[in-house]
């Protein structure tokens, strides 16, 4: 019978890395939960698939057409797609056995079945904190949160960056001001404004408002300044809304204690055209922004909600939290050839290459080097030396060591320095000294 052969693919809307590749965004991944753990986020997991009356209790709409929803028996189970929705149930689960304020991180891949396009998956990894309160959260952990926004784009080699800060109570109160008594479709219009421009915000806001109102919206939104000008704007507008005054008082304390948290006043700033489109944030809103590369759009998001488990118990959660999609912006700073490579097929610092057949010798020096706690390949098969070191070069393995007769006679090993050239004959502990520096 013939062989049939399948051609080997992917679904559309995932991704798929080379070591290369994987090794970069291993980097990144390990620079987020480093900052996150430093902060005293503690790591917690969820299941991929949880029962799909769980994830929808907020009710279906959009979300419920793009989750991936199956049926195993009598089970009807759904796989997660964002973590904020597992953790709500976590918490309202667990809470008899959490401390509060609860703080976690959480790391890992979620799902949706969104309409495929160029740096949009339907399979991404999520990078999530939120500190979450029993009956009340102090406004300061809205300070932190942009601090840790601020360490992890710092040491991934971001100068010129900012984090946009807004307070939905703001927004709100503004617009209750004006006689609007509904606010979610005007925020979901405002929240379009870098995708599509003002006209069209414009046009959109006058299909649901009068044009007094519309004029008044955009007038607003648009309000720039450095931070104590947008505030003084702000009190000079004579709003006496409860919940803007409440918001502005808020947005005073973030803003102050951000400095108190050591992050230099040029990374974030005060922008009220950041709505955050999602129903559930309730006061502080975020959005990071590459100042260099605006194109890119938000890489960090997140903000305040009143009310985290609202549908899993009675007991008022507030919190607060960002998430980074990571998938995505990996993809989008390898396309715009911001990523600082470490330009490596492997983790190997040393590939350990036998010149005669017995491996005895060559086999201890390897256990040695990786009992030291140096990453150590074995280069097991024949054929010339200049093909083996070919093979190192290639994955980009800095040392190379070389193990003949001469050396097992002497107990020496000869080391190759891949990237100078440079050779010399050395002795265990030398090598593991040098390798460790």
């Amino acid at each position: 019978m013939e062989k049939k052969f399948v051609k080997p693919s992917i679904l559309p809307g995932f991704m798929e890395l080379t070591p290369r590749d994987q090794i970069d965004f291993n980097s990144m991944l390990e620079t987020i939960k480093k900052n996150y753990e430093k902060y005293g986020f503690a790591p917690m997991d969820t299941p991929i698939m949880e029962k799909s009356e769980v994830l929808l209790a907020k009710g279906g709409g959009e979300t419920e057409k793009q989750i991936y929803r199956f049926n195993k028996g009598d089970t009807d189970i759904s796989l997660r797609f964002d973590l904020t929705v597992p953790f709500a149930r976590f918490v309202a689960q667990h809470m008899g056995e959490l401390n509060f304020p609860f703080r976690r991180y959480q790391i890992g891949k979620v799902y949706r079945g969104e309409r495929n396009q160029k740096g949009r998956f339907r399979e991404f990894y999520q990078c999530d904190i939120d500190i979450i309160g029993n009956g009340k959260l102090s406004i300061v952990n809205d300070a932190e949160i942009p601090a840790v926004i601020y360490s992890i784009f710092k040491e991934l080699g971001f100068e010129n960056f900012k984090i946009r800060i807004n307070n939905r109570k703001i927004l709100n109160g503004f617009f209750s001001s004006l006689g609007i008594a509904e606010a979610g479709d005007v925020l979901r219009v405002i929240d379009k404004l870098d995708k599509i421009g003002e006209e069209s915000v414009r046009n959109e806001l006058l299909n649901i408002l009068n044009e007094e109102q519309a004029t008044s919206i955009m007038k607003f939104i648009m309000l720039s300044g450095n931070n104590s000008e947008l505030i003084n704007s702000l009190e000079q507008l004579g709003v006496e809304d409860e919940v803007f005054l409440d918001g502005l008082k808020e947005l005073k304390a973030v803003i102050e204690y951000i400095g108190c948290f050591g992050v230099p006043e040029k990374n974030y700033i005060i922008d009220l055209k950041i709505a955050r489109g999602l129903d559930y944030y309730t006061g502080t809103v975020y959005e990071t922004i590459l100042d260099d590369y605006p194109s890119i759009g938000s890489v960090c998001s997140g903000g305040r909600y009143e009310n985290l488990a609202e549908y899993y118990t009675n007991q008022k959660l507030p919190g607060v939290g960002i998430s980074i999609g990571l998938t995505r912006l990996f993809y989008q700073l390898r396309e715009a050839n911001l990523l600082k490579s470490k330009g490596r097929e492997t983790l190997c610092d040393v590939i350990i290459i036998p010149m005669n057949d017995d491996l005895n010798y060559a086999l201890e020096t390897a256990n040695k080097l990786r009992s030291a706690g140096i990453v150590t390949q074995f280069y097991f098969e024949g054929g010339k030396l200049q093909k083996k070191m070919n093979y190192a070069n290639k994955l980009g393995i800095p040392y190379v060591i070389l193990i003949g007769d001469d050396e097992v006679k002497d107990n020496i090993l000869t080391v190759k320095s891949m990237l100078s050239g440079e050779q010399a004959k050395k002795s265990i502990d030398e090598v593991i000294e040098e390798l460790k520096k």
